[in-house]
């Protein structure tokens, strides 16, 4: 009798990493994929892979929701990637931000325990834990202080320890990635690069005058493409030691002026770069380099994406729907 598909669950699969995830499983993995939607989730992403997976309404702040998910997939392995995952709105929206990642991580452990099913899960946790990174501290490695500087990254210092004191108290096979910057095709128009993109090929196709605005351009950030970040996130369940934290980057980092100039060069247009003080945040995390020696180690895993292809993809992606 052949063994049966291993069940993966991914919180948060109409999402721009959990999408991405489903279609990296599904090609490269013999596993049935399962996902948690709502009525307001964006089914678009999942246009290349919705017949092969299956989509179960859960709202993950609802404990009895998602003890019911739990209960009926029954899941091997679980990517929790549901999450308020704006740095800016986390600013304008504290409570929301605080009370979807943490209360929706909590019942999703709470789940997990009590129905007795062993599974391994993966914590998308985020290099703006870190926050304040001093220049002595760069590459930053998981030993670093936690210094979050916006909501959004103190709900992931959150997320992060909770993952850690689950492990710890009811032995729950949990692993905490602590992802840095990661783009390409499919991302939010609201971040930072996907931003940028989307206003030049509004400017290519004549909807917008040819500005392109800006926030904090001196900002150094490390980038990967999430298509190399998923196949991490697989790895890290295969590979990483549960309870531990694991910094996932390219280790290269770049300052954002310079990534926007290379998007600029991608594209015939002239345009010209105003800074718009809308784009500010009220504090900002100055520098995240990643020092992900500890996952690399652990895993083999080595970014294969370069930077000019991300941008590349995620202007053409952007071209095909101004």
């Amino acid at each position: 009798m052949a063994e049966s598909p291993m069940r993966v669950l991914i919180t948060g699969i109409t999402g721009f990493v959990g999408s991405h995830l489903a279609e990296w499983l599904l090609a490269n993995q013999s596993v049935d994929v399962y996902g948690t939607v709502r009525v307001r989730s964006r089914m678009e992403h999942l246009s290349n892979v919705a017949d092969r997976v299956h989509l179960i309404e859960c709202e993950l702040r609802d404990a009895v929701s998602v003890q019911h998910l739990i209960d009926d997939v029954r899941p091997d392995r679980i990517f929790h990637l549901a999450a308020q995952s704006f740095v800016p709105t986390s600013w304008n929206s504290p409570e929301d931000t605080l009370m979807n990642n943490i209360l929706g991580e909590v019942n999703l452990f709470e789940a997990v325990r009590h129905s007795g099913h062993p599974c391994r899960m993966q914590i998308a946790c985020s290099s703006e834990e870190y926050g304040m990174v001093y220049e002595s501290e760069t590459p930053i490695k998981e030993e670093n202080p936690l210094r979050p500087l916006s909501p959004y990254g103190v709900s992931k210092v959150a997320q992060d320890l909770l993952g850690y004191q689950y492990h710890q108290s009811y032995g729950l096979h949990v692993v905490r990635t602590r992802t840095f910057n990661h783009e390409g095709p499919r991302r939010g128009e609201a971040f930072v690069l996907s931003n940028f993109a989307k206003q030049i090929a509004d400017i290519e196709a004549g909807n917008r005058n040819p500005v392109l605005r800006v926030g904090n351009l001196e900002a150094i950030r490390d980038f990967t493409d999430v298509r190399d970040i998923v196949r991490a996130y697989w790895l890290a369940l295969s590979h990483c030691e549960p309870g531990s934290v694991y910094n996932i980057g390219s280790g290269q980092a770049i300052r954002i002026r310079d990534a926007l100039n290379q998007l600029l060069a991608l594209s015939t247009a002239k345009i010209e770069v105003q800074a718009d003080p809308a784009r500010m945040r009220p504090s900002d995390v100055q520098v995240l380099h990643c020092d992900a020696t500890r996952f690399r180690e652990k895993t083999g895993w080595e970014p294969l994406v370069p930077l000019e292809d991300t941008l590349q993809d995620m202007l053409d992606y952007w071209r095909e729907r101004v």
